[in-house]
């Protein structure tokens, strides 16, 4: 493997000098994420635009919606261009799709043309998400070979946090600017020029490690967990394998039943404590989303460190046991006591950024380094799915039930049934992984 990445040219032209230190990449990786992460905020764009380009709400989830199609299908193609270019490429690629896609959106607003928002935000801009998402991957796990799952935690909390930072920012730009067509147009030319800039930092600190690099002090383990298997699968190989697609029911799972609350979360705490001496306001419900990004984005660092002790499987038997505990909880007395409703939810959506941050070291554990950054965009196909499976399943029961009559947490019962139902089918898919056959393995590779 060493000569392979030795002679790309992708490769080399990042290689860190002697001395170079590991710690300046995570903050190249937080650059790109933390700015991608605005997709996180697009809610606080609906209302102005529903009001200003006479559209509906379905209309304006449009952009939000194709930006986490392309995403996942970016990821999934660019994945192996990705591998091959290196991460300096993937990091510019990212911050000329996503900041054009942003400006492109401005273009729209300002004609009154919402389509080019659609295409700018949700097209262009999504190919910015998908490369960016992955692009520090592989380079984060061959810098912390001892410490994987921190390491890219680190680099996927941000975006999960990114829309702490983009929520308040376009809140407040909009109320400076105006929530018109010009003021959003406006706000959009600023968010892209400004993330340009911001963004820039990860291709000027990107490196890769020297080829057969080790931290120092630090020796590879003589005996190696029952699914580290220590050698390598290309990415064309591992789609062939079962562990492949039981990792992609796995996250896939996961990912809807936390999507499936994120999306409507503000909606959703109003109408379980409606009826009730304490009724939520709708300032309290956006501090309870507040809340649920802030537990997404720890969960990504926490749970992802907690994985490299207990390990990638036990970490999400947690995930995916613990969360269909928490689902029941949240359904059976959440709807009794806020704090029960709350914390409920809280370590659901740990869990699901957890999930996201931990799944490129499992993918490591089973297929190496080598092309793992490929084989995680191909994965994130499932983030696609769930993408429109758990806001779609939350949303069409919720309607379905409010046409019939049914009001407060009577809305929600059925998809809460469904949620439970996938975590566990995905409780049994990782239990059914097993180590990648030797017929998998790359010949060649380095051990």
């Amino acid at each position: 493997m060493a000569a392979v990445l030795a002679g790309d040219p992708g490769y080399s032209k990042v290689i860190a000098p002697q001395g170079w230190s590991r710690w300046l990449v995570p903050p190249a990786a937080l650059s790109i994420h933390l700015a991608i992460g605005q997709a996180y905020a697009w809610s606080v764009f609906k209302p102005p635009l529903e009001k200003a380009m006479h559209i509906s709400g379905t209309g304006s989830a449009l952009p939000f919606q194709l930006a986490i199609v392309m995403l996942g299908l970016s990821a999934a193609f660019g994945g192996t261009i990705v591998e091959r270019r290196g991460p300096r490429w993937a990091m510019t690629v990212s911050l000329v799709c996503f900041s054009s896609g942003l400006l492109i959106s401005a273009l729209g607003a300002a004609v009154g043309q919402y389509w080019l928002i659609v295409v700018g935000y949700g097209f262009v801009g999504g190919i910015g998400l998908g490369i960016g998402y992955i692009s520090p991957v592989s380079t984060l796990i061959r810098w912390f070979p001892d410490r994987p799952g921190m390491a890219t935690g680190f680099a996927i909390m941000g975006f999960g946090g990114g829309a702490l930072i983009a929520s308040p920012w376009t809140t407040e730009l909009l109320t400076d600017f105006g929530r018109d067509r010009p003021g959003i147009a406006e706000t959009f030319l600023v968010m892209g020029l400004v993330y340009a800039a911001f963004m820039a930092m990860g291709p000027l600190l990107v490196r890769v490690p020297p080829p057969g690099w080790a931290p120092a002090g630090w020796t590879p383990p003589q005996t190696r967990a029952k699914l580290v298997s220590g050698h390598d699968v290309a990415a064309n190989d591992a789609i062939r394998t079962p562990q492949f697609w039981l990792l992609w029911i796995v996250l896939c799972f996961n990912v809807t039943a936390g999507i499936g609350i994120l999306e409507k979360a503000a909606p959703m705490v109003v109408d379980f404590f409606k009826q009730t001496s304490t009724p939520v306001s709708a300032s309290a419900a956006a501090g309870f989303v507040a809340v649920l990004s802030a537990a997404n984005m720890s969960g990504r660092i926490g749970w992802s460190s907690l994985s490299d002790v207990i390990g990638r499987k036990n970490m999400y038997r947690v995930y995916l046991g613990v969360g269909a505990l928490a689902y029941v909880l949240v359904w059976s007395a959440g709807r009794d006591s806020k704090p029960v409703f709350i914390l409920g939810a809280m370590v659901i959506l740990s869990f699901y950024g957890g999930g996201f941050a931990t799944i490129p070291a499992y993918l490591k554990d089973l297929f190496g380094t080598y092309q793992v950054g490929a084989i995680h965009g191909r994965l994130l196909t499932a983030w696609s799915v769930a993408g429109v499976a758990g806001p779609l399943i939350v949303n069409a029961i919720a309607d379905s039930g409010a046409r019939h009559g049914k009001t407060g947490p009577a809305l929600y019962g059925t998809s809460f049934a469904i949620m439970i139902a996938l975590l566990c089918a995905g409780f049994l898919a990782n239990e059914l992984i097993r180590p990648v056959s030797a017929k998998h393995h790359l010949r060649g590779a380095d051990q």
